[in-house]
C-alpha cells in the first residue's frame, strides 16, 4: 500500500481531497473500510497487542 511522496502542490491537493473523502465517509462503504484498513494497519505497528 505504499505510495510515491507527494512532489508538487496538485499531488497535495489530491491527496487532502482524498483523506477528506475517508474521513466523511458513511459506515459500511469501501472509503469506510479503507479508513478502518489504514488505522488497523496503523495500530498493528505501534500498538500491537501481544
Amino acid at each position: 500500500m505504499p505510495k510515491p511522496p507527494i512532489t508538487n502542490a496538485q499531488e497535495h491537493e489530491a491527496a487532502l481531497a482524498a483523506i477528506e473523502l475517508l474521513l466523511e465517509a458513511e459506515p459500511g462503504t469501501p472509503e469506510c473500510d479503507e479508513l478502518c484498513q489504514l488505522v488497523y494497519e496503523y495500530e498493528e505497528i505501534h500498538y500491537p497487542m501481544n
